[in-house]
């Protein structure tokens, strides 16, 4: 396979890639190549007018940037927006923190999102999976987002946290309100489009953070007069070797992170597969035959969907003494962003990047971040969820096919579908 695959244009080549506006229309893969090709660690300067930040875009890069925290530290924040010292310390979660201290937290919630643990969910979420599917089934004109990928997930992460089902779609809102801080239709306080002061000390400077504070106090509440076998359960606990358990703000912005990763990325994710898929009718097809008879084929399939949707498309790190990338002063206490969107379309790394192929193989994508001890702690849980929705939906169906426009997340953190209409033609 060779030349671009994906559906119309890469994008404008010069998109400013501090505006969540430049990403609205899709990502701008034509700046991204332009910077992997021409200036591969960049300046760049932000729009609201923040100090300014150096954009890493080829992988051998960011793989270099994940693998040194002793030069590129997490713990001035893992987003581009700048945090005085009261609101790093009122907002700080796992992600924010760097050995030995990421350890501890990680290994307060690491079994139940160990590969082990997650394969024996396997059953359950087949359940779930069929269940959702049902709901929809016989309907021709489905919001994939919302009646299809969100469900699963969203199941998924209240039997991980011991929460009411009906609490769920709550939940999903509140997740989105926090990862998608910057779009006005998830959020009364967009960043950057009003004034967000009042909020800076809660996660993601999201007015969200309040409410799920109290639904967290008052789970921990529950949990410590019945305690159950559940994350929210292990959160109150001591960590591995200590006598102390977590502070009341520690756990609240832990609880809150959960909510937040727990079902807005697997849900994009699996509306991007989808998307690629059906616009692909000869991959739509050789995926649905392998369903069944073919595991590696699937397995693989996922992998490229996780690579082609790349849904958490950077994080930041903060350089702790002056040094050099790829020929670059780089100052300390400069702001680096590693942009593993970027990453996963470069064609030193990936042969034919712009073109979806569920049988690429080697594909060592960076969607769940690359080689370092941040990779995301859920990767397995979404690996399984997304093959499972993959194994109950495509042979239950005859056809899909796109419906209506795609309404895409404003945000140049997450490469999120808001909408996307389908017709579905049922087997």
């Amino acid at each position: 396979m060779s030349g671009p695959d994906i559906a119309g244009d890469l994008g404008p080549a010069d998109a400013d890639l501090s505006d969540p506006d430049s990403f609205v229309g899709g990502v701008p893969h034509a700046t991204f190549r332009r910077l992997r090709d021409d200036d591969p660690v960049s300046w760049t300067p932000e729009h609201d007018g923040g100090r300014g930040f150096w954009s890493v875009t080829r992988y051998a890069d960011v793989l270099d940037v994940s693998r040194q925290p002793e030069l590129f530290s997490c713990a001035q924040g893992i987003r581009i927006e700048d945090m005085d010292a009261e609101e790093h310390a009122a907002r700080r979660t796992m992600m924010e923190t760097d050995s030995p201290q990421h350890t501890r937290y990680r290994r307060l919630v690491s079994k139940p999102f160990n590969r082990r643990e997650v394969m024996t969910y396997e059953h359950g979420l087949r359940l779930l999976a069929r269940a959702g599917i049902d709901r929809v089934a016989g309907r021709q004109r489905v919001e994939f987002v919302r009646d299809v990928a969100q469900e699963l997930p969203m199941r998924m992460l209240g039997r991980l946290l011991g929460v009411p089902d009906e609490d769920g779609p709550w939940l999903v809102e509140q997740g989105d309100a926090l990862l998608g801080n910057s779009d006005p239709e998830f959020t009364t306080h967009p960043v950057g489009l009003v004034d967000t002061d009042e909020f800076r000390l809660m996660p993601f400077r999201s007015p969200a953070g309040i409410d799920l504070f109290q639904y967290a106090s008052e789970q921990a509440k529950q949990r410590i007069a019945h305690p159950s076998d559940d994350v929210i359960s292990d959160l109150l606990k001591p960590p591995p070797g200590e006598t102390e358990p977590l502070t009341v703000l520690e756990f609240n912005n832990f609880f809150t992170l959960l909510v937040a990763a727990g079902n807005d990325t697997t849900r994009y994710t699996m509306t991007a597969g989808i998307k690629a898929l059906m616009e692909r009718p000869d991959q739509l097809a050789a995926l649905r035959s392998a369903i069944g008879t073919d595991e590696k084929l699937v397995s693989s399939a996922v992998e490229e969907i996780l690579r082609w949707g790349t849904v958490t498309m950077h994080f930041r790190r903060t350089a702790t003494s002056d040094l050099q990338l790829h020929g670059r002063q780089i100052a300390a206490g400069d702001k680096v962003v590693m942009w593993f969107m970027s990453a996963d379309y470069d064609d030193r790394q990936f042969a034919d990047p712009f073109t979806f192929d569920i049988r690429r193989t080697p594909n060592e994508h960076a969607a769940f971040g690359i080689r370092s001890q941040h990779l995301c702690l859920g990767a397995h849980l979404a690996r399984l969820e997304i093959r499972i929705l993959l194994e109950e939906l495509l042979p239950r169906l005859a056809d899909i096919q796109p419906a209506g426009p795609v309404e895409r997340l404003r945000s140049n953190f997450i490469a999120g579908i808001k909408r996307l209409p389908v017709d579905m033609t049922w087997s």
